[in-house]
């Protein structure tokens, strides 16, 4: 990850002018945004160590210099943990460990939430266990197990912007969910492989990809097209699991009596009636 957080503070220094932090410009730069020396004297460091940390080469570097320069480069909450994790990156031995799935009494509850679609999600945006009613709604019993990613779905399913009605908008909370959990486990050479593919296989990965966005997506509104119950509107929440943090239940949560909620409960009735 060394040329990732190089990459990720230049792109971060080219979104702020000099002016709007107080600083003259004088005549035109090569680079877009702040130089690197303008950096270092705004966060209070000197100029060869910020160009370290650029570098890669600082991983003793202490909170109270990572948080300066992340107000520097006026930094959300997500983009600053996201420093913190490539600054300082830590190799876990979960990464070097493929899934296997979900713990028996985390499927019971996936089970018991008859009316809201849910799934367990892993850091690599793998699908590791559904209830009925998600299956229903994205059909994961009917693709095959490497195939049950949701940044493939959405990148490489030829269908997926016909599922997606605000296609641009999933594409790229799904990069910036990917990058974030990608700077958290550095090691991981399944997520490694996921980018390239991507990478190889989508031009509009690949812009989104070098934008850098950062988010943890844990919660908001997805609108998806089903072909039974038509156009969905998707509350949705993320809760971490116990025991397995990067593990987590993806939760549809329409309010009650919503035409959203009726249509899944339609959806539902027509999934029981054409099992088996």
């Amino acid at each position: 990850m060394d040329g990732e957080i190089g990459d990720f503070l230049r792109s971060r220094r080219a979104r702020i002018q000099p002016q709007e932090v107080g600083l003259p410009s004088y005549g035109r730069r090569r680079v877009p945004g702040l130089r690197r020396e303008e950096v270092a004297q705004l966060a209070g460091v000197s100029v060869d160590y910020y160009v370290r940390l650029e570098q890669g080469r600082g991983p003793s570097v202490s909170d109270a210099v990572l948080d300066a320069v992340a107000r520097v480069l006026r930094l959300d909450g997500a983009e600053h943990d996201y420093l913190r994790a490539v600054a300082r990156p830590r190799r876990r031995d979960a990464d070097r460990r493929a899934a296997s799935g979900v713990r028996p009494g985390v499927q019971l509850i996936l089970d018991g939430m008859e009316r809201n679609p849910a799934y367990v999600l892993d850091h690599r945006m793998d699908v590791l266990g559904w209830n009925a009613l998600a299956d229903a709604l994205l059909d994961f019993e009917g693709t095959g197990s490497g195939e049950r990613n949701i940044a493939r779905r959405v990148f490489l399913d030829p269908v997926s912007r016909d599922v997606y009605p605000h296609w641009g908008e999933i594409a790229g909370q799904t990069v910036a969910h990917l990058r974030l959990q990608a700077g958290h486990h550095p090691g991981d050479a399944a997520t490694a492989e996921l980018v390239a593919e991507l990478s190889r296989a989508s031009g509009d990965f690949r812009r989104l990809w070098a934008d850098h966005a950062v988010d943890p997506c844990d919660h908001g509104v997805k609108h998806l097209r089903h072909p039974v119950a038509g156009l969905l509107t998707l509350p949705y929440e993320t809760l971490t699991i116990p025991g397995a943090p990067d593990q987590m239940i993806v939760a549809y949560a329409p309010e009650a009596g919503s035409e959203t909620a009726e249509r899944l409960a339609l959806l539902g009735s027509w999934a029981t009636s054409h099992t088996g």
